[in-house]
C-alpha cells in the first residue's frame, strides 16, 4: 500500500494505538491540535499541521525549513558487511567510500524493487543504510544466514534543513564547522550545539540541504531541536509539515518506495538502471538480466487540473497507465505527476488523455523527469539564485 501524501489523503483519517509505532523525540516541539500524521516505515510523521502549505513551499524554496522525517536508518556491521550488502544491493559496496553516501536499490528474487534509501560507510564493516517506506530491517535478517553481521536499529531520528539557507543554518549549528566547501551526498561527524552528531548533505526536496542524524538514547533530542530552531530563526527557517516536502520532491523527480515504485517495477521500468550493477552477483539479478531495459515511468504535465493518484491515462482511446501520485506545482504554475505505463515505449513529448476519480477528462503532456533543474544545479548549491513567488496563483500548494 503507497503512502500517499496528496491533499485527499490528509482528510482520510483513522485512530490507531498510540503505541503501534514508533513515536517521534521531538513531538514534544512539535505537536499541533490538529496535527494529522502518517506512518512511514513503522514511525509516525507529521502529514499536516496549522500552516498554509503554499506559503511554506516558498519558504521552502527561498529561505528554509526544517522537517521532522521518519526515514530509518538500519546499521550493518561486522566483518562480512561489505560481501552481505554486496549481495542484497545492486550497486557495488566494495568501492564505497567513508564520508559520502550512496543511492542504493535492493530487489527481490523476481528483479521487483523491494527498497530505495541511502548508505553510509562509517568504516570498513561498519555501514548505516537509511531506508524508506517498507520492512527492511527484517528483509535484511532473512538474508543473514551464513554471513558473519550483525543487523540493528541504531533508533537514530532524522532531521532534515532544506532550501537555500539551509548552509548558513547548519554553518551556525556547527560553530563555522559545516559551510559550502561540503559538497553534495558528503557526510561526517560535527558537533552540533555540543553533540556529536552524523550529517549528510543529503534531503528529499531537491533543494540544498542537509539531514542531521541523531545518536538513538545518547542524544538529547529537544535540545538539539531547540538549538537548530535558535540557529535558523535569523534566516527565517521554520518548521513545516511533509505537504511542501511532497510537492517539491514530485518537481524534483524524486520517487517514493510504495507509491511510485515497489516489488512489481524493476529498476529499469522505474529509470533507475544506472543505479544496478551486472557485473556483480545479487538478489534479483538473474530476473533482471532478460528483463526489458526501457522506462515505464515519466512525468505528466496538466495545465487545466491536478493528476491524482490512480487516474487513468489513455491514448487513442486505450488505456495504457496510470498516475501514482500528483500535486500543484507552484514553480511551473501547472499540475504534475508520475505516470507508469503498462509497457514501454517512446511515450516523451506526447499528449495524453487523464481521466481524473471524478471521471473529468484533461489533456496531458508526457514528459522526462525531473520537472525542472535536469543538472540539479539547486541540490548541488551551484544555483543559489533566489526563486520569485509567480504574480498569479494558477494552483495554490493545498
Amino acid at each position: 500500500m503507497g503512502n500517499l501524501q496528496e491533499e485527499i489523503d490528509l482528510k482520510k483519517t483513522i485512530e490507531i494505538s498510540a503505541r503501534r509505532f514508533e513515536e517521534s523525540p521531538y513531538i514534544e516541539r512539535t505537536q499541533t491540535s490538529n496535527m494529522v500524521r502518517g506512518v512511514y516505515a513503522g514511525r509516525y510523521f507529521p502529514m499536516k499541521i496549522d500552516e498554509d502549505p503554499s506559503e511554506k513551499y516558498w519558504l521552502l524554496r527561498q529561505k528554509a525549513l526544517i522537517f521532522d522525517v521518519p526515514e530509518k536508518p538500519i546499521e550493518i556491521s561486522g566483518k562480512d558487511s561489505v560481501s552481505f550488502l554486496n549481495k542484497v544491493l545492486t550497486r557495488e559496496i566494495s568501492t564505497t567510500k567513508k564520508g559520502r553516501g550512496y543511492y542504493a536499490l535492493a530487489c527481490t528474487p523476481q528483479g521487483g524493487i523491494f527498497m530505495d534509501g541511502v548508505l553510509f560507510r562509517f568504516s570498513e564493516n561498519k555501514f548505516w543504510y537509511v531506508q524508506a517506506d517498507g520492512p527492511f530491517e527484517d528483509w535484511l535478517l532473512a538474508h543473514s544466514s551464513n554471513y558473519d553481521i550483525n543487523i540493528k536499529d541504531p533508533k537514530s531520528r532524522v532531521l532534515q534543513i532544506q532550501g537555500p539557507a539551509s548552509i548558513e543554518i547548519m554553518n551556525a549549528a556547527s560553530n563555522g564547522k559545516i559551510d559550502e566547501n561540503m559538497s553534495y551526498f558528503s557526510s561526517d561527524f560535527f558537533d552540533i550545539g555540543g553533540q556529536e552528531l552524523y550529517v549528510s548533505r543529503t534531503g528529499f526536496t531537491n533543494e540544498l540541504g542537509f539531514e542531521i542524524f541523531s545518536d538513538g538514547f545518547k542524544t538529547d533530542h529537544l535540545a538539539l531541536w531547540d538549538h537548530l530552531i535558535e540557529c535558523g530563526k535569523p534566516y527565517g527557517m521554520q518548521f513545516s509539515a511533509s505537504r511542501a516536502m511532497t510537492i517539491r520532491r514530485i518537481e524534483g523527480g524524486i520517487l517514493g518506495n510504495l507509491t511510485d515504485i515497489d516489488t512489481t517495477m524493476t529498476p529499469f521500468e522505474a529509470g533507475l538502471g544506472y543505479f544496478v550493477n551486472m557485473d556483480k552477483d545479487f538478489i534479483g539479478k538473474d530476473a533482471l538480466v532478460h528483463k526489458d531495459k526501457r522506462s515505464c515511468l515519466f512525468g505528466i504535465t496538466c495545465k487545466t487540473a491536478i493528476p491524482s493518484a490512480k487516474s487513468k491515462i489513455k491514448f487513442n482511446g486505450m488505456n495504457i497507465g496510470y498516475i501514482t501520485a500528483g500535486v500543484p506545482s507552484p514553480t511551473l504554475q501547472k499540475g504534475i505527476g508520475y505516470v507508469r505505463f503498462y509497457n514501454p515505449d517512446d511515450w516523451e513529448g506526447k499528449e495524453v488523455e487523464i481521466l481524473l476519480p471524478d471521471n473529468s477528462t484533461h489533456k496531458g503532456i508526457i514528459v522526462d523527469l525531473p520537472f525542472y533543474d535536469k543538472e540539479k544545479k539547486i541540490v548541488k548549491g551551484i544555483d543559489r539564485s533566489i526563486p520569485s513567488k509567480p504574480n498569479n496563483i494558477f494552483f495554490d500548494a493545498k
